[in-house]
């Protein structure tokens, strides 16, 4: 039986049954490790559980990943390699039906959407993607809106950054959840993305939750479980209703 954490060379504890336990998969993040430690992580997580999503890569953290690990390795590239989601043959994502909308105000809010939704993918669920649809051009947003709800979607992230408006505008047009990512660009007094995060979290639209400045892993891990349970709940609806009735004699 696989101990439910190890401890690796002193630098890291990993806890292996995180997925089983949670229904989130353990997501390494590189930023701030030295490239050796996150090697050295990636290696042990994919040699017991056969897949792992790194975020935060640095370019010569990638680097000596691609050219460390074994050949048979398969990659996953999100957002030019920031996010990357490995796995050995066979340790294929097991399909949970949930599906997720991802929208982001502009693209330079796409790095922190796209982390979002390879967590996403990770816990199975399918993902839509609408990109640079902010409140500066609103116009754009109702097409591809309306396409997200028609798939249809369980739960729908929305990264903005600047005023951080565009969660509340969606949360007020639609009837599922709606996950608030605020991110840390713009001009201006953005803060670091303090506006954003304070302008979604005062919004007038019920409905929407917030995550942290810049944390799509948060956003992912909330709207994946959302979705992967809003299936389950479709799955066991379904299979009643193909259950044979009982005739009352």
């Amino acid at each position: 039986m696989t101990n439910s954490h190890e401890y690796l060379e002193q630098f890291a504890n990993l806890d292996l049954l995180r997925a089983a336990r949670t229904g989130v998969p353990e997501v390494i993040l590189a930023e701030r490790k030295a490239a050796q430690q996150t090697l050295a992580i990636v290696r042990r997580v994919l040699g017991e559980r056969g897949r792992v999503l790194v975020s935060r890569v640095s370019a010569e953290t990638a680097a000596l990943l691609e050219r460390e690990l074994d050949a048979d390795v398969q990659w996953t590239r999100y957002s030019e390699g920031r996010t990357l989601a490995l796995q050995r043959p066979g340790a294929d994502v097991v399909a949970s039906g949930g599906v997720v909308g991802v929208i982001s105000a502009g693209t330079s809010d796409i790095p922190t959407a796209e982390e979002a939704a390879a967590l996403c993918r990770e816990m199975g669920c399918a993902v839509h993607t609408v990109y640079d649809v902010g409140v500066a051009g609103l116009h754009r947003l109702f097409e591809p809106l309306q396409r997200l709800l028609d798939a249809p979607v369980d739960v729908i992230i929305v990264a903005a950054g600047m005023d951080g408006a565009l969660p509340s505008v969606v949360a007020g047009l639609v009837d599922v959840p709606v996950i608030g990512l605020p991110t840390s660009v713009g001009y201006g007094y953005g803060a670091g993305g303090l506006a954003a995060l304070g302008s979604m979290l005062q919004t007038c639209a019920p409905g929407l939750a917030v995550v942290n400045i810049d944390n799509g892993i948060g956003a992912g891990a909330m709207a994946g479980r959302i979705a992967v349970r809003a299936a389950a709940g479709r799955e066991r609806t379904e299979h009643e209703a193909t259950k044979p009735r009982r005739h009352e004699g």
